[in-house]
């Protein structure tokens, strides 16, 4: 069976006025179907920048992008993403901000509705459904912007730092809701982040990258067993993941 994501020797390098930046080098990367792979780096070594050139938004500048055997060319709707910001339409409701990718894939509008009803539910967001993004917490929206990523039933998942934005508790919370949507939905996903904690928590294999030119430099799989819980983060062995992953960020 082939990847649901494979990134073979992929480079990325972009023109600046301070002359050419090479941003990703020989970048090696595969996400197997139903995975949950976490990619975790500094500031500025191109963890986004793998994202978009998954998501078809960026064109590598050397290597090969697969989505399930096949090349990337675009946007493809076999993949759901989610940025930082959820980017809701402030005009229309929670319901019609999840229906937007409806109308660009040419979804018809019965099932897509039912099917957008049912997200709704299981991101527990069912009661909100007539409501405005500004009636909603920052955590309420981010989930919003989940049940639309997962609209048109996507075989990959690609979030860029989905809870950077929120405070403790509301990631903390969130972190254990996606833990629970990906539990049922049993998607590929591919999830950037700069918290060793949340890439250990939620993680089936970490990978790390290292600053720019970004290249893939540590794996680590994560045989935490599942349902993990808050008491999880207590576990010995979460804490000595979590520690091996720290020693690329410090100097000790």
């Amino acid at each position: 069976m082939s990847a649901a994501l494979a990134l073979r020797d992929v480079g990325l390098t972009y023109a600046t006025r301070r002359g050419e930046i090479q941003a990703l080098a020989d970048v090696d990367l595969s996400i197997a179907p139903g995975e949950f792979v976490a990619l975790l780096g500094p500031s500025g070594c191109g963890k986004s920048t793998v994202l978009k050139l998954a998501a078809g938004l960026l064109a590598a500048s050397s290597g090969q992008i697969e989505l399930a055997g096949k090349g990337v060319a675009g946007p493809s709707p076999e993949t759901g993403v989610v940025f930082q910001k959820p980017n809701l339409l402030p005009w229309k409701t929670v319901l019609d901000n999840v229906l937007l990718p409806a109308r660009t894939l040419g979804l018809e509008r019965r099932p897509a509705v039912e099917r957008a009803m049912q997200l709704l539910e299981l991101v527990g967001l069912a009661a909100f459904a007539n409501d405005y993004p500004f009636e909603l917490s920052g955590g309420m929206q981010q989930r919003v912007g989940i049940a639309r990523m997962l609209l048109h039933d996507p075989d990959l998942l690609l979030m860029d730092e989905p809870f950077a934005a929120l405070d403790a508790l509301s990631r903390e919370l969130l972190t254990l809701e996606l833990q629970r949507i990906w539990s049922q939905q049993r998607k590929s996903v591919l999830f950037i982040t700069h918290s060793i904690q949340e890439a250990v928590f939620l993680a089936d294999r970490v990978l790390v990258m290292s600053p720019r030119p970004g290249r893939i430099i540590d794996e680590l799989p994560i045989a935490l067993p599942r349902p993990r819980t808050l008491g999880t983060l207590a576990d010995p062995e979460f804490t000595a993941l979590c520690h091996h992953l720290r020693r690329h960020f410090t100097h000790e």
